[in-house]
């Protein structure tokens, strides 16, 4: 199969959706990998790089569109790639299509076969490829409440850890998932005073061992949930629905309740976000105020260190590409149920359920494409 590798083109993406050595591997395998010139730039890898390992070079994204008969990305494409997705064509990238109709019927308008890493699943019913991203999302969301906690930021000149005789600030995490996890992390290690809100008793037992007592878990209640928002100084919301438009659990009159200068970081945006006064940010920029409140709502968090980022998630991607490009996706996904609930559209049809659900369309089920 000849595999395409674009350059990402969303504000300040450096990601790459195949490293030099996850090209290599798909060569070694006997298949083609053609790479857009500068698409590696980001991580450190150059061109020469690439053809090192086989993978060929092309000048323009459109070359590798025309040629590759599956594009392998990071980020959702944006309008001037949909633009070039062909029938039959395979995608494979994040797609969050729960939060963007016209990206969800743009892209069944290409007759393309997309499939989102983000609803893979594995055998313990977690998401195994958005689960690297989860992991450097939440460890520079407790990056950005430190940041932008600081004055010169528009935040209230706190020092997240305090110093002795001075509190530490308040960091409220809303879930206990991957993102919530690894916020706690990184904001325990900067000495903050940390609660994580959660509703399954299994997580907070499981936080409260990893963190030994260091971490507060709080039953998520809306009391719960009010009084906490209102002292905290930093929040992270990291609330996620497998393929689904992420639910709102904080409210606008929950915002207002908070101190001037005080910091949010909604994890969820791509997902539609799970704080009501959020709306997407870029890493141009990243933060606006709104009712006294710092709010930090990049989409592509994980994109700020990409070479992290990138190989991070190829080892986690590379053994799925490979599936799809040695077998078709028909067999694929046929074969592999983990892979097949990351089907999202095919052949003109919504094949996501949550997605559908929460875009209110037609939903198709993914069964219906599989072979084998």
């Amino acid at each position: 199969m000849i595999i395409g590798v674009p350059k990402e083109i969303k504000n300040h993406e450096y990601r790459v959706g195949l490293t030099p050595e996850a090209a290599h591997q798909a060569a070694a395998q006997g298949h083609r990998v053609v790479v857009q010139s500068g698409a590696g730039a980001g991580i450190g890898a150059a061109d020469s790089d690439y053809k090192k390992f086989g993978a060929a070079v092309l000048p323009k994204a459109a070359d590798v569109f025309a040629r590759a008969e599956m594009i392998v990305k990071v980020k959702e494409p944006l309008a001037p790639e949909r633009k070039m997705l062909r029938r039959g064509q395979i995608l494979f990238t994040y797609l969050h299509l729960a939060a963007d109709k016209k990206l969800t019927r743009e892209l069944m308008a290409s007759g393309a076969i997309c499939i989102a890493y983000e609803t893979v699943t594995d055998n313990a019913g977690r998401l195994p490829l958005l689960a690297p991203m989860s992991k450097v999302a939440g460890r520079l969301a407790a990056q950005a409440v430190a940041h932008y906690l600081q004055k010169f930021a528009g935040g209230a000149g706190m020092l997240v850890g305090g110093v002795p005789g001075v509190p530490a600030a308040k960091v409220l995490i809303l879930g206990g998932g991957v993102v919530g996890r690894n916020a706690a992390r990184i904001a325990i290690g900067m000495g903050a005073r940390v609660s994580v809100l959660e509703k399954s008793a299994e997580v907070m037992d499981s936080i409260n061992a990893e963190f030994d007592g260091r971490a507060a878990t709080v039953y998520s209640s809306q009391a719960n949930l009010e009084n906490l928002i209102a002292e905290a100084d930093g929040v992270v919301g990291g609330i996620l629905v497998a393929g689904e438009a992420a639910p709102k659990i904080v409210s606008e009159a929950m915002i207002k309740s908070m101190r001037p200068g005080r910091v949010v970081v909604d994890v969820a945006i791509d997902q539609g976000g799970c704080i009501a006064t959020a709306k997407p940010t870029t890493h141009d920029k990243p933060v606006f105020v709104k009712h006294g409140v710092v709010h930090y709502c990049v989409a592509n968090m994980p994109g700020a260190v990409p070479r992290t980022s990138t190989y991070a998630l190829n080892n986690a991607t590379l053994p799925f590409v490979l599936q799809i490009a040695k077998k078709g996706w028909r067999r694929a996904i046929g074969e592999n149920a983990h892979l097949r609930n990351g089907l999202s559209v095919a052949d003109g049809a919504l094949t996501c359920a949550h997605s559908a659900l929460s875009l209110a369309m037609k939903h198709t089920p993914a069964e219906s494409f599989a072979d084998g």
